[in-house]
């Protein structure tokens, strides 16, 4: 279980990405490889939720970091999803303050729109929308509730493993993927999430100064 009760989300292969991260840090380059595979698309998905158009140049630069210290990583697969992911977000923020502009929406691949678990109203509010239709409406919450939805629905991180990688409490985390999903369950019109109220926070979206 995870901070306040929460049960630690496990992907499907993260076994598999354990042992592959292991042997790489023993030297093994197939395995890194096998790891670069298993975690790269995820990856790719939450950063085009940052960067737009550039997100695979900015998760080359992420993965010359994370190549260069695997040796201090420790941790399992599901740990290795979480520090990945804090290493691709400082390396899009860095890419947003040299550009100066908001990025430009991009299509996401299906795959990383998969929601694990049972299906809720939210669940089935994002898989309703076009890829690149859930990028915009995605990118158009407020930045707290962007990062997270794309932390929780695209990486697949648990709540505690979100609130590491933004430098946040869990619960806060949890809350704003929570608005966030039902903001967006709002635009499409699903009766619960529609009527429930949604508290209106920070204006500023994703791209956008803190």
């Amino acid at each position: 279980m995870g901070q306040g009760g929460e049960r630690r989300r496990l992907q499907p292969r993260d076994g598999e990405l354990g042992a592959a991260v292991a042997r790489a840090q023993d030297g093994d380059e197939t395995a890194f490889a096998v790891a670069y595979r298993i975690v790269q698309p995820a990856l790719l998905g939450y950063l085009r939720g940052l960067v737009g158009e550039d997100a695979e140049d900015v998760a080359s630069e992420a993965w010359l970091e994370i190549a260069r210290d695997l040796g201090r990583f420790k941790g399992d697969g599901a740990g290795f999803r979480g520090w990945t992911a804090t290493i691709a977000r400082h390396r899009a923020l860095d890419h947003l303050r040299r550009q100066r502009v908001r990025p430009r929406a991009a299509a996401l691949d299906q795959s990383a729109l998969d929601l694990p678990g049972r299906h809720s109203t939210h669940d089935q509010a994002l898989e309703s929308l076009s890829t690149e239709r859930a990028l915009e409406l995605v990118r158009a919450l407020p930045r707290d509730q962007a990062e997270a939805v794309l932390l929780r629905v695209v990486v697949g991180l648990d709540g505690p493993a979100a609130a590491r990688v933004l430098g946040k409490r869990p619960g806060a985390v949890r809350t704003a993927a929570h608005r966030g999903l039902r903001r967006l369950a709002r635009h499409l019109g699903v009766r619960d999430a529609a009527d429930e109220g949604v508290t209106e926070g920070d204006p500023r979206t994703l791209g956008e100064s803190e």
